[in-house]
């Protein structure tokens, strides 16, 4: 899509106008309803990405899955329909559980669709007419005022005391005064003060503009392209369990190849039997419960974050957040409180400072470190004057205070409130008698009220205007400069009070505010780091993660709260948006890893930026709460968007929502990201060694059981069916995985390095135990099987009903010693390293609680007529119970040996 790329607030009004064709009464309704047809409908291309279909075939289309349905369908050519149906209900199942997982997708755009405004109001041919906000064209000329949502990209003519919200799309914690006059070509957006930009917010004044974009044409269309353009990446989990099935896939497929010509050439079976030994083994070789415990083991990792105030919409994200080698994270709201605050005052050449922040009142005030127990004279004044000379207020709502108005003033009132001065005493004892409003082409505010009899004017306003205005000499001049700029040095946005007495009593008269004023002081405020976030950057370099902040702030700002956060070590400075435009990508990837701030960047710089650490191998956590953050939220490894100030398009490309918008909650999920990859490896390192096992199992019965005549005719010997394999990897697996997903935090977790992305899912240490386990289970099965069923088939020859009660006897005590080697080797996996007294015996209920459903279940599956049918499986007596349990504890003692050997091996 073509962007205009005009720099239209660099021209003047008269050439932007003679440019679209258009002047100050607007377009006539012929040429606006002919700019309609050729330029499009004011509105944001939709795309509502993939359809609930499209969803569910991806669920199927993927090695496993194509495996498993091959594996159903061989076995329904063969008419074996029950093993047939249970092998298509355990693909169904998954594919469900993957599509629930994938169903709530990105509605970004239309939500970014939704900032456009319905209506607006035009001017054509030299009338107001208020029209759909989509049928708005360039050239149209659109009236702005308190409360309105601006409809399209405006160049302004005319602004009174416009002050406009660009939050969510600049980053600037404050209104941007607008006035009209051009700026430099090379401004970044949040410099171009006489834009209004699509999608914003009027919060005072009025204004006319000229449309200059509309659509996909605007600020906010280019972010809606980039959205649209921004892939979600894969996660290393899904990236690791990816290579895995695949291997998995390509192994089964192999030794399928074997099996079957194995049988049909060598042991001279018919093809059907050897097809469904086939079957048999795709079914078991393939861990169908693998999707089912990874989604209960995220699931349960989600509501540990949720009661850490981290809401996770993307199951994968909650291991991802433990793999996370960058944070980037947004200024304002994140890092700062996004509540103005009053830190410092400077009177007569003493300066004060205020202790506590935002908006409560809580806090005193100090003067050399000293908490002062009654004000001075003078900062008494400049506070009263602060007060007085302002239209805001904060109010006490349940505990919480809020602003009402603009929030540098409402920083005055509160630091005034912790002066010991209340706002509204103070306004009744001296009334205010008239008022010239703060307008953004004087940058000053004046009040007139009765005080000690007379009238007195009260003015606040930026240094440079009030010193202008006041009664100075050259000394004290500088002496008040140099106060401005230590202050701002600092990251303050500082303000100049002043006063003079009128001449009249009731009224300020023309010209008395230009000149004649008594210097008062000045008070330095900020949006002040929260101290939570201190703690959280320092554990975050603990955990070897780097801390970034990108913001669309000042640059000066950005580096006074970069320093106090510790992201800027001395002699560091932030960079800027535009000194990242053009760079190549070799040059980018070094800003990008050695800069800690970033100030002034618009959307595409934050693209570029993650792309960039992406690009060097890093796994990207990027935060943010404005429309301009959605690009990289979706393009970052794990977005994380605000849930207090967060637009809905930052929440809905994000990955993970914070409930109380703040950074410390960013590293308590990354703990817990930590937690849950330790116990899904953990899962994994238990569901594994059952799968490969079941198909050693099967392939040791091919290979080596004997071939039986049943009645004259030659049979296979199968140490399972499907459907009793599919009862294992669905039933028993899961239930006994699910409990280590509440194993306890490791205790080393914060204190070592994010793992590499790039990390196999299993080190060599981890294939090592597998096989051990599945060989232990191997030789435990097959020899309880074999003894089965010649204990009950007996000597040849053997007829058809014997052998199919020696056959399900058999089949069933295979089951039953496999689920027990399974219960035991759960207790080794609690730990993979230490013995299973180490973490306390009982330290996790839920493992006990796990065995005994599955006890409770493995009951029903050997008694249950109805079950007995399914599966195939036939009533064990005591002794055979007795035979498995004791087979299957083998792995307990055997493991725990190996794994004393190997700790005392590393010592």
């Amino acid at each position: 899509m073509h962007h205009e790329t005009r720099p239209w607030h660099a021209l003047p009004a008269r050439e932007v106008l003679e440019e679209l064709h258009t002047d100050p009464d607007g377009l006539s309704p012929d040429e606006a309803a002919r700019r309609l047809r050729e330029q499009g409908a004011n509105e944001l291309a939709r795309s509502g990405g993939d359809g609930p279909w499209r969803m569910l075939w991806r669920q199927f289309n993927n090695p496993i899955g194509w495996l498993l349905l091959a594996a159903g369908v061989v076995a329904v050519v063969v008419h074996r329909y029950t093993d047939s149906a249970v092998v298509f209900g355990a693909v169904i199942i998954n594919a469900v559980i993957g599509f629930i997982q994938e169903y709530r997708a990105g509605k970004a755009i239309e939500e970014l669709a939704a900032l456009v405004p319905e209506t607006a109001t035009a001017i054509r041919g030299g009338r107001p007419v208020a029209l759909p906000a989509r049928e708005l064209v360039t050239g149209d000329m659109v009236t702005l005022q308190s409360g309105d949502k601006v409809p399209a990209d405006l160049r302004l003519l005319q602004a009174k005391n416009l002050l406009i919200e660009e939050a969510a799309l600049t980053g600037e914690s404050l209104p941007a005064a607008k006035l009209p006059e051009p700026t430099a070509p090379e401004a970044p957006l949040g410099d171009r003060l006489c834009m209004a930009y699509s999608g914003t917010l009027v919060i005072q004044g009025t204004a006319t503009g000229v449309v200059v974009a509309t659509g996909g044409a605007t600020e906010l269309g280019r972010i809606n392209e980039l959205l649209g353009q921004t892939e979600q990446l894969v996660t290393p989990l899904t990236r690791q369990l990816a290579r895995v099935t695949s291997g998995i896939t390509l192994a089964v497929l192999a030794i399928v190849a074997v099996l079957i010509g194995f049988g049909i050439w060598i042991k001279q079976a018919p093809l059907g039997e050897a097809l469904m030994v086939a079957v048999t083994l795709a079914v078991a070789a393939i861990p169908e419960g693998l999707p089912a415990v990874v989604t209960i083991a995220l699931a349960i990792g989600v509501r540990r974050m949720a009661s850490r105030h981290a809401v996770v919409r993307y199951l994968p994200a909650v291991e991802t957040l433990g793999a996370t080698t960058v944070i980037c994270s947004d200024k304002t709201g994140t890092l700062t409180r996004n509540e103005m605050t009053v830190q410092a005052a400077w009177v007569d050449g003493h300066a004060y400072r205020f202790s506590g922040i935002g908006y409560s009142p809580d806090g005193e005030v100090e003067h050399d470190g000293v908490r002062l127990a009654s004000l001075p004279p003078g900062l008494r004044d400049l506070l009263v004057m602060g007060v007085l000379c302002n239209d805001a207020d904060v109010l006490d709502r349940d505990g919480s205070w809020t602003p009402v108005g603009d929030p540098t003033e409402a920083a005055l009132v509160v630091a005034g409130l912790k002066g010991g001065l209340s706002g509204a005493e103070l306004r009744g004892r001296h009334p205010r008698l008239d008022v010239i409003p703060f307008e953004s082409e004087t940058k000053f505010m004046a009040t007139l009220h009765a005080i000690d009899g007379t009238g007195r004017i009260l003015m606040k306003g930026a240094p440079e205007t009030v010193l202008q205005r006041c009664l100075l000499d050259e000394a004290e001049t500088a002496l008040i400069h140099a106060a401005v700029k230590t202050y701002a040095r600092q990251g303050m946005r500082v303000i100049a009070l002043a006063w003079k007495q009128s001449h009249a009593c009731d009224r300020l008269l023309p010209g008395e505010e230009d000149d004649g004023f008594s210097f008062a002081g000045l008070m330095g405020m900020i949006d002040p780091p929260r101290s939570e976030a201190l703690d959280a950057i320092r554990v975050c370099h603990r955990a070897g993660i780097a801390v970034k902040m990108i913001t669309g702030d000042h640059p000066v700002t950005a580096e006074a709260i970069g320093r106090q956060l510790g992201l800027l070590a001395p002699g560091q400075r932030a960079v800027q948006g535009r000194e990242l435009d053009g760079l190549p990508d070799g040059q980018l990837r070094d800003a990008a890893l050695t800069t800690n701030v970033f100030a002034r960047v618009a959307p595409e710089h934050k693209l570029g930026l993650v792309r960039a650490l992406q690009a060097e191998g890093h796994v990207v956590a990027m935060t943010g709460d404005g429309v301009n953050d959605a690009p990289a939220l979706k393009r970052a490894d794990i977005g994380v968007a605000m849930g207090i100030t967060g637009t809905s398009v930052s929440k809905e490309a994000a990955k993970v929502v914070l409930m109380d918008d703040n950074f410390a909650s960013i590293a308590a999920a990354v703990e817990e990201g930590r937690r849950v990859y330790d116990n899904l490896i953990k899962s994994l390192a238990f569901v594994l060694p059952t799968n490969l096992a079941l198909a050693a199992i099967l392939s040791v019965a091919m290979f080596f059981f004997p071939t039986v005549t049943v009645e004259g005719a030659g049979v296979l010997l199968m140490a399972m069916s499907p459907t009793q394999i599919l009862w294992i990897n669905l039933v028993a697996s899961v239930t006994l995985s699910i409990p280590l997903a509440f194993e306890t935090l490791e205790p080393n977790a914060m204190d070592r390095p994010p793992r590499p992305a790039t990390e196999p899912v299993f080190s060599r240490f981890l294939i090592y135990r597998l096989v051990m386990v599945a060989a232990l289970m191997t030789a435990c099965g097959c020899g309880l099987f074999l003894w089965e069923y010649f204990l009950i088939a007996g000597p040849a020859p053997i007829g058809a009903a014997r052998h199919a009660m020696a056959l399900a006897e058999a089949q069933t005590i295979c089951v039953t010693v496999v689920t027990f080697s399974q219960i035991f080797y759960l207790l080794n996996c609690r730990s993979l390293r230490n013995s299973i007294f180490s973490l306390g015996v009982f330290s996790n209920p839920a493992v006990f609680a796990g065995i005994g459903v599955l006890l409770l279940l493995h009951a029903c599956f050997i008694y249950l007529p109805p079950l007995q049918r399914l599966f195939g499986s036939a009533a064990l007596d005591g002794r055979a119970w007795l035979v498995a349990a004791l087979a299957g504890a083998v792995v307990l003692p055997v493991i725990s040996v190996e794994k004393w050997i190997r700790r005392r091996c590393e010592s």
